[in-house]
């Protein structure tokens, strides 16, 4: 299987970093997994705004060509897997900005007339893996589940995905937090999963 792992955090001495460390330590164990490709949003300088105006307009977004090679990692993907700190409840900024570029209409999905586009990712899967300072049941009893009503729903069911995995891992700046039981958990995933 093709892995795309989207890592966002600007800190390589991070817990994120070393949830990556993981997901490609597993993978390459994992004889199901043939090819691995590591985007760092942060080490590669992504720019996640947005820029409309008479040279650059919304509906040229899925041929922009600035973003062919981002749009060719999605396309050669079987499975995308995100890696990244919940900050204020939500991904980062910068993976938001990806998303608001990557996921263009006519490259992502495609307006039908109807309520409900039609998803041009079908048959990938997707794997969030997520750290937070707050609790563990934070965002299930204090947010309605925003974050992966965000990620599942809004954007991935929206564009075909329908195989959306969590891993969201709350208490992570405390000492009690389980680094070591967490971050193998990740491991054994990645090492068998087919």
């Amino acid at each position: 299987m093709n892995t795309l792992i989207i890592y966002t955090h600007p800190n390589h001495q991070s817990l994120s970093y070393a949830f990556l460390q993981e997901v490609i330590r597993g993978c390459r164990e994992n004889p199901g997994c043939r090819e691995i490709q590591v985007l760092d949003l942060y080490a590669e300088q992504f720019n996640p705004l947005l820029e409309f105006g008479e040279q650059k307009r919304r509906r040229d977004m899925h041929i922009d060509p600035e973003l062919s090679k981002y749009r060719e990692q999605l396309l050669w993907a079987e499975r995308i897997v995100l890696v990244y700190p919940i900050w204020w409840g939500r991904p980062p900024a910068m993976l938001m900005g990806y998303i608001d570029r990557m996921f263009a209409s006519n490259f992502a999905y495609r307006d039908k007339g109807g309520l409900i586009p039609e998803g041009l990712l079908q048959g990938k899967s997707v794997v969030c893996i997520s750290s937070m300072k707050g609790p563990a049941h934070y965002p299930l009893l204090w947010l309605n589940n925003a974050h992966k009503v965000l990620m599942k729903r809004a954007l991935f069911n929206y564009v075909g995905i329908r195989s959306v995995k969590f891993f969201e891992f709350g208490g992570m700046e405390s000492p009690k937090g389980g680094h070591d039981r967490k971050l193998a958990r990740v491991y054994r995933y990645f090492k068998t999963v087919g």
